[in-house]
């Protein structure tokens, strides 16, 4: 074709197409693009020249991708990881290195390649788990929460790393391995204190100015993990630990739900070219040769990594069933696997053939991993007889964390739309003893909300990837707030989105309002005004019928 701009319309139509059809086949689109790549690109039918513009998309697609990581990653999240998500994830990691290492060596690789490739297979998907739990609402059972668990484990590992891999750069230049270490652990120091001062004294201020408007957090968002990515190039780490700590940096800020969703579009588009240029890179004849090596890893990655989770977990006192719906989610590698070894290509540490190896692997994983998950019930009633031998007699531990589900309990009601009557309304139920919530985009209300000590989260109701991102699952009685009834007719399309099977109540301040809401199946609805004058009547009246006081 001719020109760019006439290429990147051939490849959005053909991946919309090969998305569609794998979506039919209720796999992630992302191996559709793998597909596209390689079908587009020299191997096959090159249709694509536009090498250089797909590939600075594919890097700023990468870079977002970390940032929105780092961005889910808050240090409170990370000082309540839990003993069985730490001992999980820091198991199978350890188990699927050393295992996969010895396996990729049996396979005639050298050791650097065998290296990163072993790596490479600990990563679990965490946008594809996430998306699969929460299709089957399982986000917040027992074994979704453990599983986000070890996700978290394991993307704070994929930052390590790539640290790691990106500090052997040093290594090439003569350096020994005590000055590499050296070098690293100085770095590492540096940024670290960075952050600090940034997440003490700057980014509150400056993302809470950002956050006046939505569509200005977003752009501040992408810039900031891009900046912090180019940075942290010329610092001498990568770019994608760049991206990571850039999002890092803003996790504690009420504000990286709202950022957080609103990026998960612009990632998801960008990666898109990552994976177009991933394919276009690798050679059919490469692919050939790596079939069989794929299948076996393919084999032991499906296998060994959900037995390594069920033995961990029936350890320390959960149920058979509970260990392997867990360990099916770390049944496949992720994006993330892909992202390093392109990475370590780029250092010059290993060549295409490793990327060429771990990609198949992805391909078979990540295609076969998404039905077992989607049918993990009914695989696990096949199953069950034999696998007690991962389960104790006594699953105290689980007893336990049921006990203290029950006793702690989640929100019962969600208020939307925090001014004067939603603030009071929140106020109110709180006082009366009903675990609430509150949500607003204004970052003044949320601020001054959450001084008070209320449960207040900043993000757009109209928004269903922000929705997903709140307790929804036990929630009774969501209650809308927002005056204008565009913003109420958004709100409630988004909670269907959101799979949101609980009863709505609202307020409204006109009639227009008030029969949109009741037509919508909202029940009760409420008039500010008429309800205000209610009760100002019937204190009045009580006050009329006390008897007068003699002056």
């Amino acid at each position: 074709m001719q020109g760019p701009f006439a290429e990147f319309a051939l490849l959005l139509i053909i991946c919309a197409l090969a998305g569609a059809v794998f979506v039919r086949l209720r796999q992630p689109v992302l191996i559709a693009y793998i597909v596209v790549g390689i079908a587009v690109g020299p191997a096959v039918f090159g249709l694509v020249s536009a090498h250089d513009q797909i590939d600075l998309l594919a890097q700023v697609g990468v870079a977002v991708l970390l940032f929105a990581v780092g961005l889910k990653l808050d240090l409170h999240q990370i000082r309540h990881i839990g003993p069985v998500a730490l001992a999980t994830g820091l198991g199978q990691l350890s188990f699927t290195i050393v295992i996969g290492f010895a396996l990729v060596l049996m396979l005639g690789k050298d050791w650097l390649e065998a290296l990163y490739v072993a790596v490479a297979l600990t990563f679990s998907s965490t946008i594809i788990i996430v998306k699969l739990l929460s299709d089957k609402r399982e986000l917040d059972s027992l074994h979704g929460r453990i599983a986000v668990g070890f996700l978290i484990v394991q993307d704070l590992a994929v930052v390590i790393a790539m640290m790691a891999m990106s500090a052997m750069r040093a290594s090439d230049d003569g350096a020994g391995p005590a000055a590499v270490a050296g070098s690293l652990a100085w770095r590492l120091a540096a940024a670290a204190a960075l952050l600090y001062v940034l997440m003490r004294w700057v980014l509150p201020r400056l993302v809470a100015a950002m956050a006046r408007s939505q569509e200005l957090l977003l752009v501040f968002a992408i810039a900031w993990g891009v900046a912090l990515a180019g940075f942290s190039e010329w610092a001498g780490f990568s770019k994608e630990a760049g991206a990571f700590l850039a999002g890092f940096s803003l996790a504690s800020t009420p504000y990286r739900e709202a950022m957080s969703a609103r990026l998960t579009g612009i990632r998801d588009f960008l990666l898109l070219f990552f994976f177009i240029d991933l394919g276009a890179k690798l050679e059919v004849g490469t692919l050939g040769a790596e079939i069989g090596p794929a299948l076996l890893l393919s084999v032991f990655v499906l296998v060994g990594n959900p037995l390594i989770v069920m033995a961990i977990m029936g350890a320390m006192g959960y149920r058979k069933r509970t260990g392997f719906l867990a360990g099916l989610t770390v049944a496949q590698i992720s994006e993330f696997s892909i992202v390093f070894v392109a990475m370590g290509i780029t250092l010059g540490h290993i060549g295409v053939q490793a990327l060429g190896l771990v990609t198949l692997v992805g391909l078979v994983t990540i295609t076969v991993s998404t039905y077992m998950i989607l049918y993990s019930h009914a695989l696990y009633e096949r199953l069950a007889p034999w696998l007690g031998v991962f389960e104790r007699r006594h699953a105290w531990r689980e007893e336990a964390a049921q006990q203290a589900d029950a006793d702690s309990g989640q929100a019962e009601a969600v208020v939307f739309g925090l001014g004067r009557y939603g603030s009071r309304l929140l106020r109110q139920l709180r006082d009366a003893g009903v675990r609430v919530i509150g949500v607003d985009f204004d970052p003044e209300a949320v601020r001054a909300l959450r001084a008070e000590g209320l449960p207040v989260h900043y993000g757009d109701a109209e928004d269903p990837e922000f929705l997903e991102s709140l307790p929804l699952a036990a929630v009774r009685r969501v209650v809308t707030t927002l005056p204008q009834p565009e913003a109420s007719r958004a709100l409630l399309h988004a909670l269907q989105s959101a799979r949101y099977t609980g009863a709505v109540a609202g307020a409204a301040r006109d009639a227009v309002h008030a029969r949109l809401l009741a037509a919508a199946g909202v029940a009760p609805v409420f008039n500010p005004f008429d309800d205000a004058a209610d009760h100002a009547a019937q204190q009045l009246a009580h006050h009329l019928r006390q008897p007068e006081t003699a002056p």
